[in-house]
């Protein structure tokens, strides 16, 4: 078929220049083709409308006036509606990305907000939009050219009998260059370079069979379809902005899924479309006339059932309006011939074809009630889109005169409803999302609050709970360092009674010579401080350190409350695990350092032993002392020399009488004496006249034998038993001035201990402290927060509440008004 040349039309008062539109048409079962048709553009030459002999001024209050005044306003609140949803959407997507926010919005509120952003979006393209579109969509064949160009009264569309086949096709993607096909049993590839030489192939083909299946591989980089799922993205290209959708469906059959689902598909896309069924070639049902009504009955019901219940677009007792049994192809020639000035019912015209007429025109004006300024066609089919535009006033010349009447009643409500209809329940949706957030937000608000003063009553009740905690602690480490203090003096007073019994213990080689002492009586102060330790250790540090261990449980327990219950498993961490340890620390080795032992021999009855034995050490230490004071008195005036000097003759002349003897040994005494010993003088001679020379003679002996035995026996292990008897006395007056210092410096170590303790169980208080300080301190910025976002959704609440007024201001003034027009 040729393509159509431009050419000009003349109708009445207007004129029409023609102007090509390039269609791309795909097939699903037929050829792909490329076909340019004649569109039409409206040039008219004066500012008036003149239909059917009536002229319609613009400055007249005409129902075209108030449809662009309410254009005009249902643009503005679309407009504020879209820029509110946007607001309210920015609103939400900073409340799901605020952390600090969590389950106040959800991230499908905000999809969702965001999905309403874009249909707005589209709307607001469609309520710019100048003319009315109406998209035609039906399988290959059904009629839908044929349709359109009987609308237009003219062959318009290209339409007819194109190639068919007599096979099934399988067209699958190929990622080869070259299409080529494969028929059933057989694996040759049979060239092809385009759709119509494929065509042309299948129809030559004579072998082939009825109902053989033939793969058709075609380049994936000729065809998109063949690459992925595009129904989706067609819809949302060619059909989202259409105002009303025409199913020309073939009345020989029935609704197909296919046609099903793309509308399936148009209904996701769109809420509640307009949807209009045309069941063409009606006039096949002349044939038979007995089952005629049977199958519209039957067509009928199916296409209620798929606008009621499967698509939900209109009720039950709208639905049987919306469909419509015509012959579109009839009607076309009838009003070819009408225009040509022959009669409409001129050439062959099946029966029943008056009927067939009316229908098609009810059709019409359904159609046109649907219309506006300018209306767009599409007709479409599964793999098929046809497009055809025409102004407002071809349409008023092409079609119904009546058309602008039914524009004038219905253009508001058919263009403008459906979309205030998505507009209030957008703005529904987005105001209890806004209740939902402020309502999220007031209940956070009152946990936070309330969590807040628990955690400020928890906070004041840690802290006064441990400033009367240390002072209890305090008290408690008093006692204790007492305790300990007392222990370790009792138990170290006792070990210095028992010094001789240390020291008596000690083994280590003793020689008389300096070398040797020094490193003796180093070895024993070191016996000594071991021998201490580990006794008062086995006195005392067992039960200073069960007290320790008693005292630091204590203060776990006492803690324990103020701290967070997964803190609290872990306090025993804090106290060492190791026995606590006594350092007595007695420094035997500096204490004892001045220590000069005397292992000198001396006699056990000499003067100085008698005297200390009788007077003491401290008693006879003064004597000696006082002593030595007299005899340097009375040195100058005593004859020392001269008695000296008879004392050595009487040693060396035993032939003295005993008289001299005696009188010689009390002078010597009383040289060493003073002036007042002579009453020992005194005493002395009546011992002597009383028991005689001989006695006295017996006690010198035994006397010297004494002295002799003595100074004998005078060996080295009398000596080590004199150095260690000396250090015993000298030790214990040492160890004695220590006692104090050493159990002083014990409680210290203990205190120093329980106290560390406690000061690492305070540190993880005023952790906690810290934290709950944290804590409160972002509850507040969280209610600070919260309190902010109330407001704004209130804020944002109160400006849907207000564009519902509009809305509803708007359906008042104008939809209803016009749907009372209609129904008068």
């Amino acid at each position: 078929m040729e393509n159509p040349q431009p050419k000009c039309n003349q109708y009445s008062d207007f004129y029409f220049v023609t102007n090509p539109l390039y269609i791309v048409d795909f097939y699903s079962d037929a050829p792909c083709r490329s076909i340019e048709f004649s569109g039409c553009a409206s040039i008219f030459q004066d500012s008036d409308v003149k239909v059917s002999g009536v002229k319609m001024e613009h400055s007249d209050p005409s129902p075209l006036k108030r449809f662009v005044q309410a254009k005009k306003k249902i643009s503005d609140v679309f407009e504020q509606l879209l820029l509110y949803v946007q607001e309210g959407s920015e609103f939400v997507n900073d409340t799901c990305n605020n952390e600090s926010l969590e389950q106040i919005a959800h991230k499908s509120q905000l999809n969702q907000i965001k999905e309403y952003s874009k249909k707005l979006s589209t709307i607001q393209e469609v309520l710019a939009r100048r003319h009315m579109k109406v998209a035609f969509f039906g399988r290959t064949s059904n009629g839908k050219s044929t349709v359109i160009n009987a609308m237009l009264r003219d062959r318009v569309l290209p339409s007819g009998i194109g190639h068919t086949t007599n096979c099934f096709l399988s067209v699958e993607g190929t990622d080869e260059d070259k299409a080529f096909l494969k028929t059933e049993g057989s694996e040759e590839e049979k060239s092809i370079k385009t759709v119509n030489q494929l065509a042309h192939a299948l129809h030559m083909d004579e072998s082939l069979d009825a109902g053989c299946l033939v793969k058709v591989f075609w380049p994936k980089s000729k065809c998109a379809l063949l690459r992925d799922d595009l129904l989706d993205s067609w819809i949302d290209k060619f059909c989202v902005d259409a105002d009303v959708f025409v199913l020309v469906a073939n009345s020989e059959s029935t609704l197909m899924n296919t046609e099903k689902h793309f509308f399936h598909k148009v209904n996701e896309k769109l809420s509640k479309p307009n949807v209009f069924i045309l069941n063409n070639r009606w006039d096949a049902s002349a044939a038979e006339p007995e089952y005629m009504e049977d199958v519209r009955k039957q067509h009928t019901d199916r296409c209620v059932s798929f606008l009621v219940e499967e698509l939900k677009v209109v009720d039950r007792a709208q639905a049987p309006n919306r469909i419509f049994f015509v012959s579109a192809k009839e009607v076309l020639n009838s009003r070819m011939q009408r225009a040509q000035g022959m009669p409409e019912t001129g050439g062959a015209l099946a029966e029943g074809f008056q009927e067939r007429l009316k229908e098609f025109q009810s059709f019409e004006r359904s159609f046109e009630a649907k219309g506006g300024n300018d209306v767009r066609l599409e007709a479409a089919r599964g793999f098929n889109l046809l497009i055809f535009e025409l102004s407002r006033l071809q349409q008023i010349q092409a079609l119904n005169p009546l058309l602008s009447e039914c524009i004038s009643h219905s253009a508001v409500k058919t263009k403008f409803e459906q979309h205030t209809i998505t507009a209030k329940q957008i703005t529904e949706t987005v105001k209890d999302v806004m209740d939902q957030i402020n309502i999220a937000a007031a209940e956070q608000r009152v946990v936070s609050l309330e969590e807040k003063d628990y955690l400020i009553d928890r906070l004041d009740f840690v802290r006064n709970q441990l400033n009367l905690l240390i002072q209890d602690i305090k008290k408690k480490i008093k006692l204790i360092t007492e305790e300990v203090e007392n222990q370790v003096s009792n138990a170290m007073a006792e070990e210095i009674c028992r010094l001789s019994v240390l020291i008596d213990e000690f083994r280590s080689d003793f020689h008389p010579s300096p070398q040797v002492l020094n490193m003796y009586k180093s070895s024993l102060l070191q016996h000594i401080e071991q021998g201490m330790g580990k006794n008062l250790a086995f006195r005392c540090s067992d039960a200073v350190n069960a007290s320790v261990q008693n005292s630091q449980h204590d203060m776990i327990e006492l803690v324990k409350p103020l701290l967070p219950s997964a803190v609290q498993h872990q306090l025993p961490m804090l106290v060492p695990s190791r026995k606590f340890e006594l350092s007595y620390d007695l420094n035997c080795a500096t204490l004892c350092a001045d220590f000069q032992e005397n292992i000198e021999f001396q006699f056990s009855l000499g003067w100085t032993a008698l005297v200390h034995r009788f007077l003491g050490p401290v008693n006879a230490k003064r004597a000696l002392t006082l002593l030595d004071h007299n005899l340097q008195l009375t040195a100058p005036s005593t004859p020392l020399a001269p008695v000296a000097a008879p004392q050595t003759q009487i040693c060396r002349a035993p032939a003295q009488s005993q008289e001299e003897l005696m009188l010689s040994m009390v002078n010597n005494l009383a040289s060493l004496t003073s002036r007042t010993s002579m009453s020992l003088v005194i005493v002395g001679g009546v011992v002597w006249r009383s028991v005689g020379w001989r006695l006295i003679a017996l006690s010198m002996s035994l006397y010297g034998v004494l002295y002799l035995y003595e100074r004998l026996t005078w060996t080295t292990k009398a000596k080590e038993r004199t150095l260690k008897k000396q250090f015993v006395e000298y030790a214990t007056e040492k160890l004695q001035m220590i006692i104090s210092f050493t159990s002083s410096n014990c409680s210290q170590q203990v205190q120093q201990e329980i106290a560390s303790t406690f000061a690492r169980l305070c540190q993880q208080v005023d952790v906690t402290e810290k934290d709950l300080e944290r804590e409160i301190q972002r509850l507040s910025d969280k209610i600070q927060k919260l309190e902010t976002v109330q407001n704004r959704s209130k804020v944002l609440r109160h400006k849907a509440s207000s564009l519902e007024e509009q809305l509803e201001d708007f359906s008042s003034q104008y939809l209803r008004h016009d749907l009372k027009s209609i129904d008068d």
